[in-house]
């Protein structure tokens, strides 16, 4: 292994099998200070375990951060997404690649404020995750040194994990040592399973996958209704009632959970190029995304809302493989937020059985004309001038058809 000489590392630190290992080998092969910190990012899990751990291996206690994340990434990292309605190849509304980016730049801010002279990540030489961590770091701090253990130790899958901890006095938990079904990610925006018993994709995956909603089939035979205000493109009450951003976002999961909503099976694209099948439940996301949808849809302009739809795959691709601190997304957002000045009003909908079904939409800044569409007799629309405007937008077909089929 190519060792570079590292004097104090920070380390995004689960507590989990891996990190712990993680930790303890960082002790062992670089013989440096290890600073841990986890991110609290709404994940559900008692974070005072990861705590523990590191100070049984040693590490001490003012070098263990665990912070609570959980505003900034609805309110930083969720909302300017959700405000371009991204969902990667189509579908994806990339709870993972949301999150991934904001650990990094609290790594970064921790390492600057304690010294240190590296950080190290969990994530595997396969996925996606490397590189939302790394492009992060490079991005906030060229010099920075990065320590990826698994593309450079000889540990080969959980077994040898398993090994290591035992042979080093890391506790792992009885229902830890057995190869798992699959690997879970989870934050206050969704849950993912992907691998192991979900890797066959013609295979359905078993119910116990999902454990943040109920599957439709299972959801309340009576719907539920719930109103969604908007203040420039972000949410901001439900059911006429303001709620922080946190708040907000979990009382959508739980509606969306009990209505069976937001779960998806799909194969995507890592950026390494290998095809992935995951499950994902966001169900408060998916309930967010089609009422913002939907109040755009009376409150943009055709040109507004035409250029967003083209931009967006592009968007998503950046976020998804890691560029969050690209000048080109920066770039974007800044036309995706000045889009957003008058999507401001409100949206109903109907949740029922895996639906979410718009119901209707108002704003003070709408575009939608009554007087205008009516099929009634109007005095704002004069049918006659659809002639010309036909007659001039047919020109250039009529003279293809005259060059080419005469």
């Amino acid at each position: 292994m190519n060792q570079q000489k590292v004097n104090k590392v920070v380390l995004a630190y689960s507590g989990g099998l891996d990190t712990s290992v993680i930790l303890k080998w960082l002790q062992n092969e670089y013989g440096c200070e290890v600073v841990t910190f986890t991110a609290d990012i709404g994940q559900g899990e008692e974070l005072g375990i990861a705590r523990d751990k590191a100070i049984a291996m040693g590490v001490k206690p003012e070098n263990i951060h665990i912070e609570d994340l959980r505003h900034e990434l609805v309110s930083d990292f969720a909302m300017p997404v959700f405000r371009a309605n991204a969902a990667y190849e189509g579908y994806y509304l990339m709870g993972t690649p949301i999150a991934r980016p904001l650990v990094a730049k609290r790594q970064m801010e921790i390492a600057r404020a304690v010294g240190a002279d590296a950080v190290a990540h969990g994530a595997t030489g396969k996925g996606n995750d490397q590189l939302r961590f790394e492009l992060g770091y490079y991005a906030l701090n060229p010099n920075i040194k990065v320590i990826a253990p698994w593309r450079v130790w000889s540990l080969q899958g959980r077994s040898e994990l398993v090994e290591y901890a035992d042979a080093h006095g890391i506790p792992v938990q009885k229902d830890k040592r057995g190869a798992p079904p699959y690997s879970a990610d989870d934050n206050i925006l969704h849950i993912s399973a992907e691998g192991k018993a979900l890797e066959d994709p013609w295979l359905s995956p078993d119910e116990e996958v999902f454990t943040r909603s109920v599957s439709p089939e299972n959801a309340p035979d009576k719907p539920s209704w719930v109103e969604i205000e908007f203040e420039r493109g972000d949410p901001v009450a439900l059911n006429g009632i303001r709620m922080k951003p946190v708040p907000l976002l979990e009382a959508l999961n739980r509606l969306g959970g009990e209505n069976g909503i937001g779960r998806l099976d799909i194969v995507d694209t890592r950026y390494v190029g290998i095809k992935s099948r995951g499950i994902f439940e966001t169900p408060g996301g998916t309930i967010w995304q089609v009422a913002h949808r939907a109040l755009e849809s009376i409150t943009l302009d055709r040109g507004e809302s035409h250029l967003k739809d083209e931009l967006m795959p592009r968007y998503a691709e950046l976020i998804y493989n890691g560029y969050w601190f690209s000048p080109e997304r920066q770039m974007l957002q800044a036309l995706i937020d000045k889009s957003q000045e008058y999507v401001t009003g409100t949206v109903r909908l109907k949740l029922y059985k895996g639906n979410v079904i718009v119901e209707g939409r108002k704003s003070p800044f709408s575009l939608y004309s009554k007087s205008h569409v009516t099929f009634e007799s109007d005095v704002v629309y004069d049918q006659a001038d659809a002639t010309g405007f036909i007659n001039i937008n047919a020109l250039r077909l009529r003279l293809i058809a005259q060059a080419r089929h005469a």
